[in-house]
């Protein structure tokens, strides 16, 4: 409907010879908005406004002449100049009448847009180091990934989702030797754990999983002698980098792989699992590992050092970040030899690029702000734009349970699971909650509002008028009582209550709100449009009966609640939440 309106402006612009000096407009739908009031309309346009001083006329006048132009139209009941210069539109009844026909002709597709051919975008997100299951933070990235990813296709983008394995480096190291340490202490031997360890209990769970009888034989004695203390006054980094060298050097290194590599494995099919079950796929699980094994990180580095972006000091490899705006030169490879994380995240991003995608759109933790400015600097510097990078940072949510703030620690084991919460408040309630407010807040997640059966709790709110809905058409048919669709689109006119006006008027906003909710990366916009619609759906349920003998006005009532329950469903599913037919 919004860009009807502007199709109708557009023409009548045409219209008008003294503007055709005026700037052109990429899109005359920026000047149409709905109205906070509709005292004041439905839309609202401050084009005039913006082309005054180009036309060299008085905003108000110029509206005046853009209204006289207006193509005649069943859309625009009366359009009106208000304030400075707007130019409100009260929207007829056909136009609301044409919405609810075309959600009952189109069905779950309704509000989606056309295909794009570009740009093509490649939605990374989670991407949790697999060295514990997944927490309540970690969930509602997954949310707010899946959501958002579902939000882009409606919008029409062609959307590749992708998880990246962190499975290479130190913090291997350190589950492995977690858990052959557990391993050890199933056999008896007393041996202090590392602080810097993983505790948690799915280390014991894995560690019950090892065949020690492959493993050498050893006493604590091998393993602790020399060992840096980190105590109080020790060094945990030193205590648990030298356990990994003990580990390394009592197991042999391809035994002490092999133990890595079924920790990794375990912990990465519980995470497939959780996400899984949570409503969350990829297309593609991209491992870390593979950059290296595949010599994709050395390419990349070639390109860079072809390009004079890397220069050696002190006998490293060194990224010029500050010809591109960062804060410092960046270590690409140590004097060691070894590659750092960045010259992973440089490899990773110059492959996602290769691999045809032209928007990287990367949802990270928001502790890696400064992540940003130093990948993008590394796709500049291999002749991509750095605008080809797009980055979304979720913030921290803190779980209460009874009005208690429950504590995190992946390392300490004092968390709790993605899995726990979603067996605790379900799926829909997890999903939903989840990206309720932006990414960008902190989320206070109350586990009593989510599980709780009342009008408090939005997610159970808009089931329920899904529910309703449902519930009406089985009391039409245990009334033996058929519902005529065509009868019902025939005479839509015949809905002049308040509360059907509301009703109609809301759900023809639902394609501006996906469009809204993709471009501005926002799934809360689409949660407070359903929370929204349910309510306008609710107050008419309670205002009027819809089964009642006029057929004439009970087949237009059911097509209008029969459209209501198309939209919530559609929402929900976006949402990744279920649209039951009975609660």
């Amino acid at each position: 409907m919004k860009s009807s309106i502007a199709e109708l402006l557009e023409q009548a612009l045409a219209a008008m010879p003294e503007l055709d000096d005026a700037p052109e407009f990429a899109s005359l739908s920026t000047t149409v908005e709905r109205t906070r009031d509709p005292r004041h309309g439905d839309f609202a346009s401050n084009i005039a406004m913006r082309l005054a001083k180009a036309a060299g006329r008085n905003p108000r006048e110029l509206a005046a002449a853009i209204i006289e132009r207006l193509p005649a139209s069943e859309l625009i009941a009366k359009a009106e100049i208000a304030g400075p210069g707007f130019i409100n539109f009260h929207v007829g009844p056909a136009a609301f009448h044409r919405e609810v026909r075309e959600v009952l002709r189109v069905g779950s597709d309704y509000g989606r847009q056309a295909a794009r051919e570009t740009p093509t975008v490649l939605l990374e997100f989670v991407s949790a180091n697999p060295t514990g299951p997944l927490h309540v933070g970690h969930g509602r990235h997954a949310a707010y990934g899946a959501t958002l990813g579902n939000l882009l296709k409606a919008a029409g983008f062609k959307v590749a989702t992708e998880y990246y394995v962190n499975d290479a480096g130190r913090q291997m190291d350190i589950l492995g030797v977690s858990v052959w340490l557990r391993v050890l202490e199933g056999q008896g031997l007393a041996i202090p754990f590392p602080i810097a360890g993983y505790k948690g209990e799915y280390i014991n769970d894995i560690a019950a999983t090892i065949d020690s009888t492959t493993l050498p034989s050893v006493s604590a004695a091998d393993v602790l002698d020399g060992l840096p203390d980190d105590g109080p006054d020790g060094d945990k980094e030193a205590r648990i980098g030298a356990l990994i060298e003990r580990a390394t050097e009592l197991l042999g290194e391809e035994a002490f792989l092999a133990l890595r590599q079924q920790s990794l494995d375990s912990i990465l099919v519980d995470i497939r699992d959780d996400l899984s079950e949570f409503g969350v796929e990829f297309d593609r699980w991209f491992s870390e590992r593979s950059l290296t094994d595949d010599g994709r990180i050395d390419e990349a580095l070639e390109v860079l050092k072809n390009r004079q972006m890397l220069y050696q000091k002190d006998g490293a490899w060194w990224f010029r970040a500050t010809d591109f705006g960062d804060e410092k030169d960046r270590v690409v490879v140590r004097e060691n030899g070894k590659k750092t994380y960045f010259a992973s995240d440089i490899a990773y991003h110059f492959d996602k690029r290769k691999r045809g995608f032209d928007h990287l759109l990367d949802v990270l933790g928001a502790d890696h702000h400064g992540y940003i400015a130093r990948v993008r600097a590394g796709l500049e510097a291999m002749g991509y734009g750095g605008d080809d990078l797009e980055v979304q940072l979720v913030q921290f949510v803190t779980l209460y349970r009874g009005g208690e703030k429950m504590q995190m620690s992946t390392r300490s084991g004092e968390f709790v699971t993605l899995r726990q919460l979603r067996e605790e408040v379900g799926n829909d309630a997890a999903r939903f909650f989840y990206v309720m407010r932006s990414n960008e807040q902190h989320l206070d997640f109350d586990m009593e509002l989510a599980k709780s059966r009342s009008n408090d709790n939005p997610v159970y709110y808009i089931q329920y008028a899904h529910a309703r809905v449902a519930s009406v058409f089985r009391q039409l048919a245990e009334r033996s009582l058929d519902y005529a669709e065509a009868n019902g689109l025939n005479n839509l006119a015949a809905l002049t209550e308040p509360q059907e006006k509301a009703l109609m008027s809301t759900l023809s906003r639902y394609p501006e709100i996906i469009e809204l909710a993709a471009s501005n990366r926002a799934p809360q916009h689409l949660v407070h449009y359903l929370r929204d619609l349910a309510n306008e759906f609710h107050t008419y349920y309670n205002a009027h009966l819809f089964i009642v003998d006029d057929a004439a006005l009970r087949d237009a009532r059911l097509a209008l609640i029969s459209a209501t329950r198309i939209v919530i469903a559609s929402g929900l599913g976006i949402l990744g939440v279920n649209a039951p037919d009975s609660m």
